[in-house]
């Protein structure tokens, strides 16, 4: 059985909401809830939280985006640094725990404590930048991460992939110019936040290192998987990534309130299929997941059963994919991509 630890610190719930937002502390209600029943409890280790180091931060944000976020603490009333998003007295502290609790969990795969992780961070993280805040993110808790494989722990090719519905600007600007960090995402366009079409592939050493799949609405399991099937995974197993980072977003499930995808529950659980073989064949397993996004409750906790249930190899049907040949617009999405990356990458 696979060694699965999962962080859900009581911090992140601290992060409160006001009225209606969608980012809500009720988003993890549901999923403690669901790590509470006996087959997770037993079955997983629980990874202990903690808060970010400065030096940690300092990688990917400046001085001055942690002071401004350091000064709300105790705040009386919700901040909002963009239209977006809120902070409120313990925003800080939760975003401290949430950056360095995904720390330490990849710390805790890269030594051999665990063979993978989910880390069940909030306030999410992938659209905040080096000097804001953004799309209800104040710190970006996988880009940190990342950073932190690379510079403490000597590592010199991670794959962050991003399966949430709204493409991680955040993410994509950290290592934009870069090679040691082969970001992928797949994502709804035209949509929030703007970034991410296929033409952006990175610049300088990092040029074609940055690979999006930009996919209209309406778009499910077959289109996503074939993305997977077709672009991903073939240059993700010539990149050879030493350890996989996933921006595991779940509003592309086809209820989601702030979406307009198909993805269905088992599908998330064929991505994670894709991706724990992908981390078995190139990094010894190494793989660590991050939540992002997902507001109907009923769908990300029914999402994050089934990714469990994979990463645990105890799916009902080990999240097999049918192979279903994507839709004509999934078809285009794809060929854009490849067309556009075959310079760098077999295609």
């Amino acid at each position: 059985m696979r060694r699965v630890g999962t962080a859900l610190d009581r911090r992140f719930l601290k992060h409160v909401s006001p009225e209606e937002h969608p980012e809500c502390p009720q988003r993890l209600e549901v999923v403690q809830a669901l790590l509470d029943r006996p087959r997770y409890a037993e079955a997983i280790q629980r990874l202990p939280g903690r808060a970010a180091l400065l030096r940690d931060l300092l990688r990917i944000h400046t001085r001055a985006h942690i002071d401004r976020l350091a000064e709300t603490a105790g705040t009386r009333m919700p901040v909002f640094p963009d239209p977006d998003t809120y902070v409120t007295a313990d925003s800080w502290e939760a975003a401290r725990y949430a950056a360095g609790s995904t720390v330490a969990a990849v710390k805790a795969v890269l030594e051999d404590e665990i063979d993978t992780a989910f880390v069940f961070a909030r306030p999410p993280g992938h659209h905040a930048e080096a000097d804001r805040t953004s799309g209800f993110c104040l710190l970006n808790n996988i880009a940190i991460a990342a950073a932190h494989a690379i510079e403490d722990k000597g590592l010199e090719r991670v794959l962050v992939l991003d399966w949430d519905l709204h493409h991680g600007n955040g993410t994509q600007r950290s290592f934009y110019g870069r090679r040691d960090v082969l970001y992928m995402s797949l994502h709804q366009h035209p949509h929030f936040p703007g970034t991410g079409a296929a033409a952006e592939i990175g610049n300088g050493e990092g040029r074609g290192f940055n690979v999006n799949v930009p996919l209209p609405a309406g778009r499910g399991d077959r289109d996503y998987l074939a993305v997977f099937r077709e672009v991903f995974l073939p240059i993700a197993r010539q990149y050879r990534p030493e350890l996989v980072l996933v921006s595991a977003g779940f509003d592309p499930y086809y209820l989601d309130p702030l979406g307009g995808m198909k993805v269905t529950a088992e599908g998330f659980g064929r991505m994670t299929r894709y991706l724990l073989d992908l981390a078995d064949e190139c990094c010894n397993g190494r793989i660590a997941f991050v939540l992002e996004g997902g507001y109907h409750l009923e769908g990300l906790r029914d999402s994050i059963r089934v990714v469990l249930d994979t990463l645990l190899e105890e799916s009902d049907n080990d999240s097999v994919d049918p192979g279903e040949a994507p839709s004509p617009e999934g078809k285009a999405a794809i060929d854009k991509a490849k067309q556009i990356h075959g310079e760098t990458w077999r295609l």
